[in-house]
């Protein structure tokens, strides 16, 4: 392998197949970087078994060649660089990468790219394309709700239906629920439904925030990986097995009370709250008062410790129906608020056991529920 790229490219290539290398593993080698000449382009490859990032940058290729070097030696050397032209070449009997770039040079043994876990492939299934920006906003909007502990594994991805020409995705860590409707710009064939890591969506939102055209989707027939393409950079997951919990029942069908809040207002207050709470198992009270004639409505946000104090906020409201209580955590809250673009968000509760559910004003696609703490009032 012989060939030459520029030092920012070969760095950000790096750092884009970077998270995909393992952190602990039983598998040494998959905490190298395989670098292989592909169409007269350099291919970066890195894996943790999970998860899979390639991405290709201009070179100029005089010598095909493949090699794994160990990622994280590489990817600090080659940052430390001057932005500059660096020459590659390997010596196939010694296995060392040599490297060149203005008065610095390194050599790195690396390890033969035959022993470098194949990177599966994903065709047939289903295809479809997602726009950039829709799929950012749903991914912020739901991956956050998923569960973070791997005792229910389903619960730590976030269920995707795919349908005709919408994508509905959907997570729960069984205090929360987050669901989100978005366009397919493709169409698919079949209906399918499979359960995406939530730390594979996360890792394509941070990939995708360069990416101007839609991204391609790709679902395997045995549902068992997903490929999403972008432009230079290909990332292949595995999809966790198993049935996602039907979320429709847990959605409240029908409310007594709601309230139209401004979402800056009712963050504001949540976080402020949050600060006694923390003492307090978290718990944040929210009283919604209807208005008189004269008088909009309020919401009051109040938290209290027993050591510390307590705190209370006021808000105004649009308030339909009969005064109500119910205590959230706040954190769940305060998650929910600061990823919502709208000014405004609708509150409807049933009874202080029943859960709340939150929905941004001026836009139907998207719901989120969070279950009630109990407290005594």
């Amino acid at each position: 392998m012989k060939l030459s790229c520029l030092q920012e490219n070969l760095d950000r290539g790096l750092n884009v197949v970077g998270r995909a290398v393992a952190v602990r593993t039983t598998l040494p080698i998959t905490n190298n970087v395989l670098l292989a000449t592909d169409k007269s382009r350099l291919k970066l490859s890195a894996t943790n078994l999970e998860m899979a990032i390639s991405c290709w940058i201009g070179a100029k290729v005089e010598e095909e060649g493949a090699i794994t070097v160990p990622a994280r030696l590489l990817s600090e050397f080659i940052s430390s660089l001057p932005s500059e032209k660096v020459d590659i070449n390997l010596s196939p009997q010694t296995k060392t990468l040599g490297l060149k770039c203005a008065r610095f040079e390194a050599r790195i043994s690396g390890v033969d790219a035959k022993d470098f876990p194949p990177i599966p492939r994903v065709e047939g299934g289903i295809a479809t394309k997602v726009e950039v920006e829709a799929l950012r906003q749903a991914i912020g909007q739901v991956a956050f709700a998923a569960a973070t502990e791997e005792s229910r594994p389903v619960l730590t991805g976030v269920d995707a239906e795919f349908d005709g020409d919408t994508l509905t995705l959907a997570a729960a860590d069984g205090f929360r629920l987050a669901v989100y409707k978005l366009p397919l710009a493709q169409a698919v064939s079949q209906k399918t439904e499979v359960i995406i890591p939530a730390r594979t969506l996360a890792e394509l939102n941070r990939l995708m925030a360069d990416q101007e055209e839609a991204v391609e989707i790709t679902v395997n027939p045995e549902k068992g990986q997903a490929l999403f393409r972008l432009k230079d950079i290909e990332l292949v997951s595995q999809l966790i097995q198993g049935s996602f919990p039907n979320y429709s029942q847990l959605i409240p069908k029908k409310f007594n009370t709601k309230a139209v809040i401004s979402v800056a207002d009712f963050l504001r207050a949540t976080k402020t709250a949050s600060i006694f709470a923390r003492d307090g198992s978290g718990i944040v009270r929210l009283v919604v008062a209807p208005g008189g004639e004269m008088t909009p409505g309020k919401v009051t946000v109040s938290a209290r410790s027993e050591e510390i104090g307590d705190d209370v906020g006021d808000i105004d409201a649009m308030v339909e129906g009969e005064e109500a209580k119910i205590a959230f955590n706040g954190k769940y809250l305060t998650d929910v608020l600061s990823v919502l673009h709208e000014a405004q968000v609708a509150l409807e509760t049933t009874n202080p056991s029943s859960p709340g559910v939150l929905k941004p004003v001026g836009s139907d696609n998207y719901i989120h529920v969070v279950m009630p703490m109990f407290v005594q009032w």
